[in-house]
């Protein structure tokens, strides 16, 4: 078991270290609440996402959803569309690195509910394409190669990992919110993770167009 769980740890924690919409996203929150219990709901919606996932792809939709022709191409054609505006609207946000939710403006970071951040954390966690390639993809092909028990150690390594990078990740974005007292570090990360977020478009974008020459 020693060797499933040392396997699902190091490609749990390849998949999960990339700086990506989720992963910005819980330490902006981070940054802003600036107390644990106030970045709570982001970091338990993230943690319960990804257990979903992981656990849908170990349980073997990863073996119907690629079995099926065309429902890669329409998850990245989706993602690519959602990543262009989560990155659109990261650009605009000033005062707060929150954006906008359910068409509710948000002036100051204080004013976001605990209801809104599950909101937003649920939309970059189950409509994040790489997040659902990896998990369905990666995760959920590579436990194929195990058998009873061991598949679900595999699966429960994998999502330790998840639970353990979100909280750590929510603590760093505390940790440097403390003496980014007038929000300038707000403004330069929401840039850079526009950029960040509108690269993995390109990128996704690019894996659609080998993906319809490749169904052609």
């Amino acid at each position: 078991m020693a060797g499933v769980m040392i396997h699902a740890f190091v490609l749990a924690l390849g998949l999960i270290l990339p700086l990506g919409v989720q992963n910005v996203f819980i330490f902006q929150q981070g940054m802003v609440q600036r107390r644990l219990w106030s970045v709570l709901p982001v970091v338990v919606t993230a943690g319960l996402c990804d257990t979903l996932l992981i656990g849908l792809a170990v349980g073997g939709v990863s073996v119907l959803v690629f079995g099926l022709p065309g429902v890669k191409l329409i998850l990245m054609s989706a993602g690519v569309l959602f990543l262009i505006y989560v990155g659109a609207v990261t650009w605009k946000s000033t005062s707060s690195v929150q954006p906008t939710v359910g068409g509710d403006s948000v002036d100051s970071p204080t004013s976001l509910t605990a209801r809104k951040q599950v909101a937003f954390a649920l939309s970059v966690s189950l409509l994040n394409p790489h997040t659902l390639l990896d998990t369905i993809g990666v995760i959920g092909t590579s436990s194929l190669q195990y058998e009873h028990g061991a598949k679900w150690v595999f699966a429960l390594t994998c999502i330790g990992v998840s639970w353990l990078w979100f909280g750590l990740l929510a603590i760093a974005g505390m940790t440097v919110g403390r003496w980014d007292e007038d929000g300038r570090w707000f403004r330069v990360l929401n840039r850079c993770s526009a950029l960040l977020i509108w690269g993995i478009a390109v990128y996704l974008l690019i894996s659609v167009w080998q993906e319809i020459q490749f169904l052609l």
